[in-house]
C-alpha cells in the first residue's frame, strides 16, 4: 500500500530563533547568513590552529602513519558533533534515524568531500592502496551491520554491542596496521599493479612530502615517525626531531595574534579576532613550546568546540532553510549534511593541500566509519543501562534504496581514485562531484516520492 510518510522537522529539535517567521522573511535571515559564514571561519580556524597541530603530535608520539591518524583520531574528532547528535537523538529529542541523515551524511563525506579535496588542493596528492581498500571495506561492512540491526525498526543491546565489538575490531587492525601492510605486499604485489606501483611512487614522493627515510621500501613505513601535517615553509616538523631535544629549536611558532601581510588575509584576521581570542584564552596552543605536552588537552577542547561551533551551524542552516521553503527531505539531504560534515570538510582539504592524501582519504571514509558504528554508544547505554524493559524503536524507511546507494558509493569512489592512476588532482574533483550531484538528485527525487514508493511529508503540513 502506498502511503505518505510523516517526518518531524527539522527545526523542532533545535531552540527557537532570535526573530519570528515574518522577521525572518523581512530581512533577519541575512542574519543567519552571517552567522552561518562566520562559524565556518571559526571552524576552520579552530581545525588549523589546534585541532590538526594536536594530531600532529598525537601521530608522533604514538607512532601512526597518517592515514591511521587519518582513521582514528582525526576522524574521532572531526566526527564529534555527529557524535553529540547521535546521543541528543537518543536521549532528548527520541528522533528517529531517517533516510536523509543516513544518506546524506554519508554520500557528502564519500563524494562531496573528496571533490573538496581534489578542486581546492592546488598539490597533487598519491595514494596508497591498502589504505583505502581497508577503510572502505569497514565502512561497508560497518554499513551492512546497521541496515541489517534497523531493518526490523527495533534495536536491542546485543546488537548495538555488536557495533561496538566491529568497531573494536576495526580499531585492532590498524593497530597492527604495518604488519598487516607487509604480509599483503608481499602476497599480492606479483599480481596485482597497484601494490607494486604504490611503493614506486611512494619512493619517489618521499622528498617532496617530507617523510623520513627509514631503512626499508615498504609502503608508508617511513611516515610512522612524521605524517607531514606541518610541511610548509616554517617547516613545522622540526618539532618532532627528538621529544627531548625542544631546548635546541631556537625559533617558537608566531603567536596568533601576529597580522598576516596579505591584504585579504588582514581582512579575515580583524574579523576573527573575536573568535581567534576566546579560542586562545580556552585551547592550550601546543605548537608552542610551552603547551607542547598539553596536546591531549587540546585535542579534546578543539573537539569539544568543534561540536559546538557545528552545531550553532546547523542550528542557522536549518532555521535559513525552512524560512526560504526548502522541503526538509532536500535539507537532510544537502545543507545539513554538508554542515554536519564542516569539520571533515575543512580538515580533510587542509592535509590534503599539505600533500597528505592518505590522511585525507582515510579521514573521509574513518570518519563514516565512526558515524555508523558509534551510533552504537548511546543506543547500547540506552538499552542496557537506561531502558532495560525493551528496545530502541526507530524508523527504517527506505532501508533497501540507502542500502544501495551506500554500498555504491563506496565502489565508485574506490574506482575513480583507482582510474585516476591512485591520485587526487582536480580531475578526481570533479569526477566525485558529478558522483556527488547525481546521487543527491537521485536521493532528493526518493525523498519527494518522485521515484520510487515511499513520499514524505513533515508532520503538521
Amino acid at each position: 500500500e502506498n502511503r505518505t510518510g510523516c517526518v518531524l522537522s527539522s527545526s523542532s529539535e533545535f531552540p527557537d530563533g532570535f526573530f519570528t517567521p515574518q522577521e525572518r522573511k523581512d530581512g533577519g535571515i541575512v542574519i543567519y547568513f552571517i552567522i552561518i559564514l562566520y562559524m565556518f571561519l571559526a571552524v576552520s580556524i579552530v581545525c588549523d590552529d589546534y585541532f590538526l597541530p594536536s594530531l600532529e603530535i598525537i601521530s608522533e608520539s604514538l607512532g601512526l602513519s597518517q592515514d591511521v591518524a587519518g582513521a582514528t583520531f582525526m576522524a574521532a574528532g572531526s566526527s564529534a558533533p555527529e557524535l553529540v547528535t547521535a546521543f541528543l537523538g537518543v536521549f532528548v529529542t527520541k528522533g528517529d534515524i531517517g533516510v536523509s541523515t543516513i544518506l546524506g551524511s554519508a554520500i557528502y563525506n564519500l563524494l562531496g568531500i573528496s571533490a573538496a579535496c581534489g578542486l581546492f588542493s592546488s598539490m597533487v596528492s598519491r595514494l596508497s592502496c591498502w589504505p583505502l581498500f581497508r577503510d572502505c571495506l569497514a565502512y561497508t561492512i560497518s554499513a551492512a551491520a546497521v541496515l541489517a540491526m534497523i531493518s526490523d525498526n527495533r534495536i536491542y543491546w546485543y546488537e548495538s554491542a555488536s557495533l561496538l565489538l566491529i568497531y573494536g575490531c576495526y580499531i585492532l587492525i590498524l593497530c597492527f596496521d604495518i604488519k598487516i601492510n607487509k604480509y599483503l605486499m608481499k602476497k599480492f604485489s606479483p599480481c596485482c599493479t597497484c601494490f607494486t606501483k604504490a611503493m614506486e611512487e611512494n619512493t619517489e614522493q618521499q622528498p617532496l612530502v617530507g617523510w623520513r627515510e627509514d631503512s626499508g621500501p615498504l609502503i608508508r613505513q617511513q611516515s610512522r615517525t612524521d605524517s607531514g601535517i606541518f610541511q610548509d615553509e616554517l617547516d613545522y616538523s622540526q618539532l618532532s626531531t627528538s621529544l627531548h631535544g625542544l631546548d635546541e629549536i631556537s625559533e617558537d611558532h608566531p603567536s596568533v595574534f601576529t597580522m598576516p601581510e596579505a591584504d585579504m588575509k588582514r581582512i579575515l584576521w580583524v574579523l576573527s579576532l573575536p573568535i581567534i581570542t576566546l579560542l586562545y584564552l580556552t585551547i592550550p596552543d601546543c605548537r608552542r613550546q610551552f603547551w607542547r605536552n598539553w596536546f591531549m588537552v587540546t585535542f579534546l577542547v578543539s573537539a569539544a568546540w568543534i561540536s559546538a561551533l557545528t552545531y550553532i551551524l546547523v542550528w542557522m542552516v536549518t532555521i535559513a532553510g525552512e524560512t526560504l521553503g526548502i522541503p526538509e527531505s532536500v535539507m537532510g539531504l544537502t545543507l545539513l549534511a554538508a554542515g554536519t560534515s564542516v569539520p571533515d570538510t575543512v580538515a580533510s582539504v587542509l592535509v590534503a593541500q599539505k600533500g597528505n592524501g592518505d590522511m585525507a582519504m582515510s579521514n573521509i571514509v574513518g570518519s563514516n566509519v565512526f558515524d555508523m558504528l558509534c551510533l552504537g554508544i548511546p543506543w547500547f547505554i540506552k538499552t542496557a543501562f537506561i531502558n532495560t524493559s525493551g528496545p530502541i524503536e526507530v524508523n527504517s524507511s527506505g532501508l533497501t534504496y540507502t542500502a544501495i546507494s551506500l554500498i555504491c558509493s563506496v565502489v565508485f569512489i574506490f574506482l575513480a581514485v583507482h582510474l585516476n592512476g591512485w591520485k587526487i588532482d582536480k580531475k578526481l574533483g570533479a569526477i566525485c562531484l558529478v558522483l556527488y550531484l547525481v546521487f543527491t538528485t537521485l536521493s532528493i527525487l526518493y525523498e519527494l516520492g518522485i521515484i520510487g514508493n515511499n513520499p514524505t511529508r513533515v508532520c503538521g503540513n
